[in-house]
């Protein structure tokens, strides 16, 4: 399905066609002054030079070729050089009955699908979700969904860190608290327990105290240096205790990530690029892309129009230890054999951007990659609280993020107990659903790379831009839908009309930049632009609503046709809102 906007252009580029200029100089874009119009164009502004005419002469030829218009209903130039212009409540309506009945809303599915693989999330092992793990999530989490809604294939990878010293930590820590645990008999060769010795719970404690004990003890830290070394190269029984932290980590983090309605189509670690190190080490070598540099092994990576400083790409230390640059490195390798993707974007802190460049650089100059391969960076930033430093507890702690979503829950649960409008026994689900909808909408309405501050009070609002304030509006349109049928009517029977007044006009015309803001969205890599938008067609639906009295209608066409309307909205709301990652209640 074409999409509006193209429409549009396409038939006042047909005007400047026929009146003797390039039809290229016909783009149509919304007004900037909705007060006198829908929609501009400014092209006779740009081609006056060339034609070597007044803006606005050029801009009332066009405008004579628009008699009898069936896209606009009118234009008009107006000084200096402008085309102001309103859609045809005919083709208007004509467009969004063919958009009811398209099953992607008028959204072009991509004739190009791409693979793109998303390397989101990044938590480590053997450590609890805390706020700062949100951003990359759901970011990355919608961005997913964006593409997949555009037709192209998308891979989401969780990369979890499982093979640095934490682990190595984790061991010794262990070892220290119980020598006798079989893992650490050198000559036992029986099998190791299934079950791992100790839960999520403990593990969460034992972490932090080695590595608080780590920073004071140096001969502790020296043995969890050798106990990672061991882990590494392949201890059996390091490496069974290794793969219980796994086990034990992987399954919390999954139903924390699923309480986030997130999901990852591969749980990849660090330790799978491993076995790709040695190879990429020799291939540096050999082709002679990596040298020494104090006894460490580094790519040059700085390039001559560089206005700053970008250091070496280090891949070996002096003791020929491994890097995180090795790994990520080690990772694209692996990345490029298993799926050739024609993309790999990276969801992360946007404080990491240097060590990024330096990596991306390095898998380009040594052909690691492919020309037409993209390695993307999309750097988030700082989830703030009040106070502008980065979201604490209480107490000053940094906040798991369980807890944070357990705050929302209870804060929606009282607002809609209050409300007296869900059943009680209803009520704690619901608090769920709105409670992610304003940590999720909170967090992805501000533009990525920036930093923001987390209001609690302003985010879990009724009112304002905010999640709960879209669950509202469609939980509104829902219970319209339901008195229809209740009262005998048929959501399948009537069809859309020419709107009636201002605001149904609004209405329509706000539902037809769905398929814009979507592509948009994905392209830039920028999901507060769906957010943007959806906050503007639920304030569009909103002021209809109030102005129109949709069921007590006595024109049964008329009422049939707001009915279609409002099903139409819920549907592009409701398709909105999942590719941010959240759903709406059926009551609030």
């Amino acid at each position: 399905m074409e999409k509006w906007m193209n429409l549009l252009t396409e038939e006042l580029g047909n005007a400047f066609e026929k009146a003797g200029y390039d039809r290229s100089y016909g783009k149509v874009v919304l007004s900037n002054r909705p007060d006198l119009c829908e929609y501009q164009c400014n092209g006779a502004m740009a081609g006056a030079k060339v034609y070597r005419m007044a803006p606005v002469q050029i801009a009332a030829k066009v405008v004579e070729q628009m008699e009898g218009s069936q896209v606009f209903s009118s234009a008009e130039a107006v000084n200096p050089g402008f085309i102001n212009l309103k859609a045809s409540p005919e083709f208007l309506a004509a467009y969004l009955r063919k958009m009811a009945e398209d099953e992607h809303l008028s959204v072009a599915v991509t004739d190009t699908p791409k693979t793109i693989l998303i390397d989101y999330g990044g938590p480590n092992v053997a450590k609890p979700l805390h706020v700062g793990h949100l951003r990359s999530a759901i970011i990355g989490e919608s961005i997913k969904r964006l593409g997949r809604y555009l037709g192209h294939k998308v891979i989401g990878d969780v990369h979890l860190g499982d093979w640095g010293l934490q682990m190595g930590l984790i061991i010794t820590e262990l070892k220290h608290r119980s020598p006798e645990l079989v893992y650490f008999q050198e000559g036992d060769k029986s099998p190791y327990p299934q079950e791992a010795p100790f839960t999520i719970s403990e593990l969460e404690e034992i972490y932090p105290a080695a590595s608080a004990r780590s920073k004071e003890d140096e001969a502790y830290r020296e043995e969890a240096m050798e106990a990672t070394h061991e882990l590494q190269q392949g201890r059996p029984g390091y490496y069974a205790l290794w793969n219980h932290i796994l086990q034990v980590s992987v399954a919390d983090l999954k139903k924390n990530y699923e309480r986030l309605n997130v999901t990852f189509d591969l749980w990849k670690k660090e330790s799978d690029a491993q076995p790709y190190i040695p190879e990429l080490v020799a291939y540096l070598k050999e082709k002679g892309y990596a040298r020494l540099d104090q006894g460490a092994l580094v790519v040059d990576v700085k390039e001559e129009d560089d206005t700053k400083e970008i250091p070496p790409c280090m891949i070996l230390k002096s003791d020929g230890a491994s890097l995180y640059n090795t790994t990520d490195l080690a990772t694209i390798v692996e990345r490029m054999k298993l799926f050739h993707p024609d993309e790999i974007l990276y969801v992360v802190d946007k404080r990491q951007e240097l060590y990024f460049t330096q990596v991306f650089r390095c898998a380009r100059k040594t052909h690691l990659v492919e020309e037409d391969t993209r390695l993307t960076f999309l750097g988030f930033g700082t989830m703030n609280g009040k106070d502008g430093k980065p979201f604490k507890t209480r107490q000053g702690g940094v906040m798991r993020l369980e807890n944070l979503l357990d705050d929302i829950s209870r804060e929606m649960y009282q607002k809609i107990v209050d409300n007296r409008s869900v059943k009680e026994e209803n009520a704690g689900t619901t608090a769920e659903i709105v409670g992610l909808s304003a940590v999720k909408y909170g967090d992805l309405s501000n533009q990525a790379g920036k930093d923001y501050v987390f209001d609690v009070d302003r985010f879990t609002s009724f009112e304002g831009d905010t999640g709960p304030y879209l669950l509202y509006t469609i939980v509104r349109i829902k219970s319209i839908l339901s008195r229809y049928q209740e009262e005998g009517g048929d959501l399948a029977q009537g069809g859309l009309q020419i709107p009636s007044c201002e605001s149904e006009k609004a209405l329509m015309l706000e539902l037809t930049n769905f398929g814009t803001a979507v592509e948009g969205a994905f392209e830039e890599k920028a999901p507060h632009k769906v957010c943007s938008y959806l906050y503007g067609l639920a304030n569009a639906f909103n002021r209809f609503y109030h102005e129109t009295k949709i069921l007590g209608e006595e024109d049964q066409k008329q009422k049939g046709s707001w009915i279609q309307l409002l099903s139409l909205t819920r549907k592009v709301l409701e398709t909105s809102i999942d590719l941010l990652g959240f759903s709406a209640p059926e009551r609030m």
